[in-house]
């Protein structure tokens, strides 16, 4: 979404998408109580912390309550007294799980490891996979300023080549040989609370096989935008966005 916004705003060395990596939201929908038969009429007059307004996690939960037929409304408390759900943008990102641990909200949507954190903590329940209930998104994009990539192509080729490397290794191999493998970033996590994350992962195929970013996709990126008022005027999927790079290492196989 940022590349769409800064080519709006009509910048000349706007930025571009040159490889995807996921292709589906990573988000969880998290409950202050545990719903063992969850349904999203139990959203109804409830709020959600959501982060940040105009950013992708937000405008995708609320294509997805959507999707579910809900009434949703931004930061609105009005909207729960007549059956909606109201989607709270006030709190940062960074402070959606504290925030929601303390006690504001009723649901809140956390990536992973938090959600599995919070979960351990015994904080809130994991109800719903958002990338599950929305489906095919191009979530995760890589991007830099068109002049890198003009003067600096084969470092954003090597950039690639490697992201593509990884993700077919987590796409054959197994979520605990990851796990140890990158538990050196995550130490305050354990292996086993790893695992579980990338299994959660894995099982809504959360991983894009190939790292070229497709137009269909891509508009539905801009239909979710427009959905949510984010979007004035549609951007070119040619100006903003280099198959030439992902394709070239995708056909060397």
């Amino acid at each position: 979404e940022a590349t769409i916004y800064v080519y709006n705003q009509g910048q000349e060395n706007y930025c571009v998408n040159f490889a995807q990596l996921t292709q589906r939201d990573g988000n969880f929908l998290v409950s202050r109580t545990d719903e063992e038969n969850f349904n999203f009429d139990n959203l109804k007059g409830k709020s959600i912390l959501g982060g940040r307004r105009g950013g992708m996690p937000e405008m995708v939960l609320e294509y997805a309550l959507k999707l579910q037929g809900l009434d949703v409304a931004r930061d609105d408390d009005s909207i729960t007294k007549e059956g909606g759900v109201n989607v709270r943008t006030d709190v940062q990102f960074a402070a959606l799980a504290g925030s929601f641990a303390s006690g504001e909200g009723d649901y809140v949507v956390l990536f992973e490891p938090t959600a599995t954190l919070t979960e351990n903590a015994g904080q809130g329940y994991v109800v719903a996979s958002l990338g599950e209930l929305t489906g095919y998104i191009p979530y995760t994009n890589y991007f830099c300023l068109k002049s890198y990539i003009e003067k600096n192509e084969e470092i954003v080729e090597k950039f690639t080549r490697a992201l593509y490397k990884g993700v077919n290794f987590v796409l054959n191999n197994s979520s605990e040989d990851i796990a140890r493998i990158i538990h050196p970033q995550f130490r305050s996590n354990t292996v086993e609370e790893l695992t579980a994350c990338i299994e959660r992962y894995k099982s809504i195929d959360a991983w894009a096989s190939t790292p070229v970013l497709n137009k269909e996709g891509y508009e539905l990126f801009q239909d979710i935008m427009e959905m949510a008022n984010e979007l004035d005027k549609r951007c070119p999927y040619d100006k903003v966005v280099n198959t030439e790079i992902a394709n070239r290492i995708i056909n060397e196989e």
